[in-house]
């Protein structure tokens, strides 16, 4: 038996008790390395990525209120939102609310165009809530040398080492992810 993380064997345990072996997941390093970015992006903006499905525990609406704050100061900062799904009402109500602009619903893509999504951001960011059983995500970001901004959860932080591999930063804590943003823009050689 194997799970990919401590998180997930915590899980699966519960319904089939047994040994397990950890066995994280993997991917292909190369198909994220070698990927062409989109030339459209490559326009000045400072690119901030999210990808995953667009479903509450993923967090965007964090996202979305740490980027409402960063927009101020980096008016050539633009969110590229890539995943399947519909945006939540939460989600919606903040766009609305702060009239915010440059954010781009790309939907679901191939793996060939997800590799040049991670080529064209110049940061990526995951504030997932919880519910996480390992970061493929964190992995396919740094396969692509982008840094990462992600949240301290269980199947993240098995991943991510703070102020190693990326920044963590608190569930829910749009503050947070605004200054570690902000901070990897300030400093782009961090």
């Amino acid at each position: 038996r194997i799970a990919v993380s401590q998180p997930a064997y915590q899980f699966i345990s519960r319904y089939f008790p047994g040994k397990y072996e950890i066995i994280p997941n993997g991917i292909h390093v190369d198909d994220f390395a070698n990927a062409e970015p989109f030339p459209h992006l490559q326009d000045g903006m400072i690119n901030l990525l999210f990808l995953g499905r667009l479903e509450k525990r993923k967090g965007l609406k964090y996202l979305l209120s740490a980027y409402s704050k960063l927009k101020w100061d980096w008016p050539n900062l633009r969110l590229l939102v890539v995943g399947p799904g519909k945006l939540d009402e939460d989600s919606h109500r903040i766009m609305s609310e702060r009239n915010l602009r440059d954010v781009v619903f790309v939907g679901e893509v191939s793996e060939a165009d997800k590799a040049r999504y991670y080529e064209s951001a110049d940061i990526f960011c995951s504030p997932a809530t919880g519910g996480e059983s390992f970061g493929t995500v964190l992995l396919e970001a740094m396969a692509a040398c982008r840094p990462v901004v992600a949240t301290d959860i269980d199947g993240y932080s098995d991943v991510i080492t703070h102020g190693e591999d990326g920044l963590l930063v608190s569930p829910h804590d749009e503050y947070g992810l605004a200054e570690s943003i902000a901070k990897i823009i300030d400093n782009p050689g961090l």
